[in-house]
């Protein structure tokens, strides 16, 4: 039945343009399903509009729901004044793996409550803070399984000894190092 349900959403699609790259976003009514950073030129190398800027490229048909446009909004305070998008809502989530109990997203649930920006936090640390000590390659797995990465900051999860660690897959490592400095030198102004 919770698969019908899922089957039955319209979603909508909007692009932007980030200094990640081409960012899509996808959602419904209910709330934003994905978020997918299509990797193109590692950010040093972007250029356009300006170095943190966000703009929209192109969106779905019609109208796009609230929470789609809620979503872009804080995707472009994030990178234009990232102190402001700790201020503004987030977008309802309509993903199956942020609802529920599981530990998944428990441990997501967890670190978007609890990580703010500009901090980090240990993939050991992080699964005793979701209530399971032992659970360490299991808040990697959560961290893979991320469907909204940003909104739910899985690039503030580093290892014990304080490297950064993968970042989808580890093909956006060069954009997990890049996230952390925007953070830090935004908490460090």
């Amino acid at each position: 039945m919770k698969q019908q349900r899922e089957s039955q959403c319209t979603q909508k699609t909007i692009s932007l343009l980030s200094p990640l790259g081409k960012i899509q976003v996808s959602g419904c009514e209910n709330g934003v399903h994905t978020i997918r950073i299509l990797m193109d030129v590692a950010p040093a190398e972007r250029s356009g509009a300006g170095p943190m800027g966000c703009c929209v490229v192109n969106d779905s048909p019609g109208e796009t729901s609230p929470e789609l446009q809620r979503c872009v909004q804080w995707l472009r305070a994030y990178f234009s004044e990232p102190r402001t998008a700790g201020t503004l809502p987030l977008p309802a989530f309509h993903h199956p793996a942020l609802r529920g109990d599981a530990f998944t997203s428990r441990v997501l649930h967890t670190l978007l409550r609890e990580v703010k920006l500009g901090e980090t936090v240990s993939y050991k640390r992080l699964a005793e803070m979701a209530g399971n000590p032992k659970a360490v390659r299991a808040v990697g797995g959560a961290m893979r399984r991320n469907p909204v990465p940003l909104l739910i900051p899985c690039h503030r999860v580093i290892s014990s000894s304080g490297h950064s660690g993968p970042y989808m897959g580890g093909k956006g490592d060069h954009l997990k190092q890049w996230l952390l400095t925007h953070e830090s030198q935004i908490k460090g102004e």
